[in-house]
């Protein structure tokens, strides 16, 4: 009966689904996976003793591995070199996150973003900005790799993602391979700058992927049981029919119940 048309096209699209589940499936592993990696990179680094940024960052493009490094340095920003970088969401709401060029006392330069802003009233104005400070400061903060461009083209003194090498355009500087995402910064005297609102923390969690690959795994097998689960119906009732129809071996009469009071009777 499986070798029917029928049924063999019934197992074909059973097959097909089995495919379909097996990459979906791994699809969702792949992303559990860099959740994973992330949830691990963060974990490890967020927390720890900031490192002197010249031991961690160079002028190439940043190793994924190092990601969220806790790096310390001291210099003066540029502020009338800052960048806003448009359409950037907080708590729901979007608005503008304010990079500023940072010039070490080796004179390496390293773009930092000092938090997040609200939109202003309309499209056509900027936002107010909390100025950077002019005198020396110590920075503290983790090391972010130079986001995707967009391929946007804004108006001066706007970017529509960290990407490094837009904004070394804008600014005509060189920056180093990461830029800084800003934790705290000291003048000499000890004293913290005012800042725009800081960055939440990364989120760490996992999410449902695991648990989709694995539903989607399990899955595999349902086509080829609701095709067994089919045929197997089929075949009993074409026996039921053959035997109704005589032409297969009479079916042994049930045998009668007998009633109690009919045994009294007799």
């Amino acid at each position: 009966m499986l070798t029917s048309r029928r049924w063999l096209g019934a197992l074909a699209v059973a097959l097909a689904f089995a495919v379909a589940a097996f990459f979906l499936g791994r699809w969702q592993w792949h992303r559990y996976e860099a959740k994973s990696a992330r949830a691990d990179r963060i974990h490890s680094h967020y927390d720890a003793k900031p490192q002197p940024l010249d031991d961690v960052l160079g002028a190439s493009p940043m190793p994924l591995e190092r990601e969220w490094t806790r790096v310390t340095m001291q210099g003066r920003y540029a502020a009338d070199e800052t960048l806003l970088v448009r359409n950037r969401p907080f708590d729901g709401v979007y608005g503008y996150e304010v990079l500023v060029p940072f010039e070490e006392a080796t004179g390496r330069s390293v773009l930092v973003d000092r938090g997040w802003v609200a939109n202003a009233k309309n499209a056509e104005t900027l936002p107010d900005v909390v100025p950077a400070p002019s005198d020396e400061v110590t920075v503290t903060g983790w090391l972010r790799r130079s986001e995707p461009s967009l391929g946007k083209k804004l108006p001066q003194g706007q970017v529509a993602s960290i990407n490094l090498g837009e904004a070394g355009a804008q600014s005509g500087r060189q920056f180093l391979g990461a830029y800084v995402l800003l934790e705290v910064e000291r003048r000499s005297d000890g004293t913290a700058p005012d800042r725009p609102t800081a960055l939440d923390a990364p989120d760490t969690d996992l999410g449902p992927h695991q648990a989709y690959a694995f539903q989607w795994w399990l899955a595999m097998v349902a086509g080829f049981v609701l095709v067994w689960f089919g045929a197997r119906r089929e075949y009993r009732e074409g026996l039921e029919q053959s035997s109704s129809d005589g032409a297969g071996p009479p079916r042994a009469p049930r045998p009668k119940k007998v009633r109690i009071w009919d045994e009294e009777d007799g």
